[in-house]
């Protein structure tokens, strides 16, 4: 965990929050076992980004000329990078952009690139490399007469042109230009197997490192076949997963490539240049299995874990519910021979053959259901935040599944809602959790403005201060301490609690001499300890 001494203001500021009254919109619910962290989102259909506290606070607000298209990122450094829309008749479906803006903390646009014409378009996602540069999801467009050179079925071009899926990755340059320093292109990475007289011609279950250009997944035969929604960056491995909603699949290439190896089929770190070194989700897509096989439907935002969490290193991803009744979040352990090597059957496939965590509603599977966007994370103390994006819901469980936080999304196509409206067209494309350590909130002013939702007649979540309530001559030492910890007071002391950062309780003890903590990692802790019904909170050092 990152160490910083600004985050005791952090602490006293979000420590514990409690929910007073039942609320439409913003806040929900909140309990002690909720992460603490601030949460960012961008409505779809709004020119801002919010940052808001566990109580729905707005602690910062970006505002764009653009609404966007559709992921944000916070820095490390406290800038905001977003896409945004730009006007485009030629490409004009879900999750088009055309453009990447960043902002510094107080929303001076430093920098903006347009990748947008007749035939090019940023869309849905970029992702912000540790080098500084950016990936960008975009599409390019391929007359019919370049489509079908590269084996698509001619009765299959309804629309005169098909759609090629690239990523460009760009180092930033001035305050609007850009240089490409990486590229990679699924065009290149293509099979088919209805014209022998094409270079790619081939049996589609002998490639699974290639994508089948004719296979429609039961999709209609439009230019936007594979409607690729998320990018994301695994820097261990150097890897790029992607994830194709039209084809119900993720898949994972290599970034450590050079462009001329992206465009072939051996190179890079695990000798496959471009293609597909894993693929996940709908094995039919490459003609193994069966239909029953299929295990996404639709899915958003595939990404892996954090080694340091649970389930570390593991992909978790939203899986829509695209022709079911339901939405569900799982996670995926791919089978690895060596690390970023993957295990592959020659009948069933990529392996595994079933998620190893899943989180559906209960009782009723059909409550929990987004056809579109959304996404899912998991957090440093165990927890999964979820962004059930067409209702615009945030909700955070616990590793129970148990939900512990909701919020939802006031900003509607419409307008800011009102406390008390019924919430519509506030679609979220994805939500996610910042850590009150986060090096983007160092020394930043994270005072609370108020909520994003209007007409709020009472307090609806309470922010438990340090000195909420002072217990005469009260004394805890020594302060930092390597375990042992004496609390003094004239007062009678019932019990004391202590809790870690994230809230959640680590520690229970009726003895308030010599209380040994020494189990306990080494960071800052908040202690309660309640006297006659009343709570006083402290912060101590655990060295």
């Amino acid at each position: 965990m990152k160490k910083n001494n600004n985050i005791i203001t952090l602490i006293i500021l979000l420590i514990s929050c409690h929910l007073i009254g039942q609320n439409t919109v913003g806040i929900i619910s909140n309990t002690d076992e909720a992460y603490q962290g601030y949460t960012i989102f961008a409505p779809n259909n709004s020119l801002h980004t919010y940052l808001v506290n566990n109580c729905g606070e707005l602690v910062n607000k970006w505002t764009s000329t653009s609404t966007p298209a559709a992921s944000v990122y916070l820095l490390e450094n406290g800038n905001l990078l977003r896409t945004g829309k730009v006007a485009n008749t030629e490409i004009s479906f879900g999750g088009v952009g055309g453009k990447i803006e960043l902002f510094d903390w107080d929303n001076n646009l430093l920098w903006t690139y347009n990748y947008s014409s007749n035939l090019i378009s940023q869309h849905h996602d970029i992702y912000p490399l540790p080098n500084g540069n950016i990936l960008m999801l975009a599409v390019t467009t391929m007359s019919s007469a370049e489509a079908i050179t590269e084996g698509r079925d001619p009765t299959l071009l309804t629309e005169s042109k098909l759609f090629n899926e690239q990523i460009l990755e760009l180092e930033p340059v001035g305050s609007n230009g850009a240089n490409i320093v990486w590229e990679w292109n699924v065009k290149d990475h293509l099979i088919q197997d209805i014209d022998v007289t094409k270079n790619n011609f081939g049996v589609i279950g002998d490639h699974p490192e290639l994508l089948n250009v004719n296979f429609l997944n039961g999709d209609s035969p439009v230019a936007n076949w594979l409607h690729i929604n998320s990018i994301q960056y695994n820097s261990n491995l150097d890897q790029i997963i992607l994830s194709s909603r039209k084809m119900s699949e993720i898949y994972i290439i290599d970034h450590s490539t050079t462009t001329a190896e992206s465009e072939s089929h051996s190179g890079g770190t695990y000798g496959k240049g471009g293609d597909f070194l894993f693929r996940w989700g709908n094995p039919i897509a490459y003609n193994k299995g069966t239909f029953t096989s299929q295990k996404l439907f639709g899915q958003h935002f595939p990404h892996w874990i954090d080694d340091s969490f649970i389930d570390g290193g593991k992909i978790i991803v939203f899986n829509n519910g695209l022709a079911r009744p339901y939405s569900s979040v799982d996670i995926i352990a791919p089978n690895q021979i060596t690390p970023g090597v993957y295990e592959y059957d020659t009948n069933t496939g990529f392996l595994p053959l079933s998620n190893s965590w899943e989180y559906t509603a209960s009782p009723d599977q059909t409550t929990f259901q987004s056809s579109i966007i959304s996404g899912a994370q998991r957090l440093p103390n165990g927890n999964t935040l979820i962004c059930e994006g067409t209702k615009g819901k945030f909700f955070e469980i616990n590793q129970s599944k148990e939900t512990v936080w909701e919020y939802i999304n006031p900003d509607t196509s419409t307008g800011i809602l009102t406390q008390g409206d019924t919430p519509s067209a506030n679609f979220v494309f994805r939500a996610k959790k910042i850590a009150l350590d986060d090096p983007a909130l160092m020394g930043r002013d994270l005072t609370p403005s108020g909520t994003i939702e209007t007409n709020i007649t009472a307090p609806t979540c309470t922010l438990l201060s340090v000195d909420k309530f002072d217990l005469a001559d009260l004394k805890i030492y020594p302060n930092p301490t390597k375990g042992l910890v004496t609390i003094e007071s004239n007062s009678k002391i019932d019990k004391i609690e202590f809790f870690n950062i994230y809230g959640k309780l680590v520690k229970k003890s009726n003895i308030i001499s010599n209380v040994n903590i020494s189990e306990l990692r080494t960071g800052m802790y908040l202690i309660k300890i309640y006297s006659e019904n009343k709570v006083s909170t402290k912060k101590i050092v655990k060295q």
